[in-house]
């Protein structure tokens, strides 16, 4: 029993109302939950100093019925928002297999705040709608896959465009981080794995500490920019007749913009959780919509078991309700991009293969093994990093499975 004159001090917290929730977290840590509107009540009152009694007061008052806080206390100390016991959790969890440890300071907000005002979303918008429009009135302006090997040489071609978007990705993620930035919080980058894609991330997970309107711009910041870089390019390939670019440069333009065009569209693939299925996410006010997803698909299948079972019935009712839905997106999603990956991917993938294979029999003595080998790394080192976390994703869990027979 815990004495009524006992002060709980708290970790510096955020506390934002989140519709039917308040969401409560250490911006620190990384650690957020969702607790009810009478727990939200108990959290500010700690957090202004009341004591174990004056928060039970207030807590019934908002109630109208008595609150035992014992287990809400003991659940704050678990989650490391009690500040005596900030010890046991002090840096975030992982989000990616491979991720950089610590936080990111950076810019100040108020330089980075321009950059997301409301004139500089009216112009990422306009970026995006001209593209949408150069599309649709010259659809000859679409890239092809071709586009990509711009050059005679496989290996060249991927040499100078590797490093390109390699930049790009990296202004996507900044960008995301910028807004971070502007909004008043931190980032964290990360390399993961959807599906058979390797990709580039930024954990956002401190937006859980803004209301949530404030959390859409951080989201599609990368989007934004990539609008714009792509709208700049098109505008090149639109003028192009009339200051006779090279056909060397347009070739490199072409390339570009199908890597851009592949960088866009890949956000909305919303069944990889990309940054549209975060916005999704957002602004349907789900919590955990990627686990009630793949529970609502168990019972479809008639594969869930008492514990699952369980687990769905605690399940927020906005989780519950959009997952209804979007299992089958992620269903549909799935097969549709295996299906684009064997038709497509693949026959590339074997052709980089073999073009490799043949370029590294002449040997170590002759300029072509070199530009090959070069050239090898550049194309194939996403599917093997790929295959490499899968085995690893793969070798935790079948020892996970291992330790929880034992």
């Amino acid at each position: 029993m815990i004495d009524e004159r006992t002060t709980i001090r708290l970790r510096p917290l955020s506390v934002v109302d989140d519709g039917d929730d308040v969401l409560v977290g250490d911006a620190e840590t990384g650690v957020f939950v969702a607790v009810p509107p009478v727990g939200g009540v108990v959290v500010r009152a700690f957090g202004r100093g009341a004591t174990l009694g004056e928060a039970s007061a207030e807590a019934e008052r908002y109630a109208g019925q008595p609150v035992d806080l014992s287990a809400f206390v003991e659940k704050l100390r678990k989650l490391g928002f009690v500040e005596q016991d900030d010890a046991a959790i002090r840096s975030p969890g992982r989000t990616a297999p491979i991720q950089q440890r610590g936080w990111f300071r950076g810019v100040s907000q108020s330089l980075a705040r321009p950059f997301f005002g409301r004139i500089a979303w009216v112009f990422y918008a306009a970026s995006f709608l001209f593209c949408i429009g150069c599309f649709a009135f010259r659809p000859d302006l679409w890239p092809r896959p071709g586009d990509v090997f711009f050059l005679d040489s496989i290996g060249l071609s991927a040499l100078v465009l590797y490093p390109i978007a390699m930049l790009g990705t990296a202004l996507h993620e900044c960008w995301h981080w910028l807004a971070a930035r502007a909004a008043g919080v931190q980032a964290r980058f990360g390399v993961d794995l959807r599906l058979y894609f390797v990709v580039f991330e930024t954990d956002l997970s401190q937006l859980w500490a803004l209301p949530r309107r404030s959390r859409f711009g951080p989201l599609l910041a990368g989007l934004a920019i990539d609008s714009v870089v792509l709208a700049a390019l098109l505008a090149a390939e639109l003028t192009a007749s009339a200051w006779s670019m090279p056909s060397t440069l347009a070739g490199l333009l072409a390339a570009v913009v199908f890597v851009k065009v592949v960088t866009i569209t890949w956000q909305f693939l919303v069944f990889l959780r990309t940054d549209i299925y975060a916005v999704l996410v957002t602004a349907t006010g789900c919590r955990n919509l990627w686990r009630v997803k793949s529970l609502l698909l168990r019972k479809a299948l008639g594969r869930l078991s008492p514990a699952h079972s369980a687990e769905l019935a605690a399940a927020a009712p906005r989780d519950v309700q959009a997952g209804r839905w979007f299992r089958w997106v992620w269903l549909a999603g799935l097969v549709a991009t295996a299906g684009w990956y064997f038709g497509f991917t693949l026959p590339v993938l074997l052709t980089v293969l073999g073009w490799t294979a043949d370029g590294l029999t002449t040997g170590p003595l002759t300029g072509r093994f070199w530009l090959t080998a070069a050239g090898s790394v550049m194309l194939l080192w996403t599917p093997a990093v790929t295959l490499l976390i899968a085995v690893r994703t793969m070798a935790l869990r079948i020892r996970g499975d291992r330790l929880a027979r034992r």
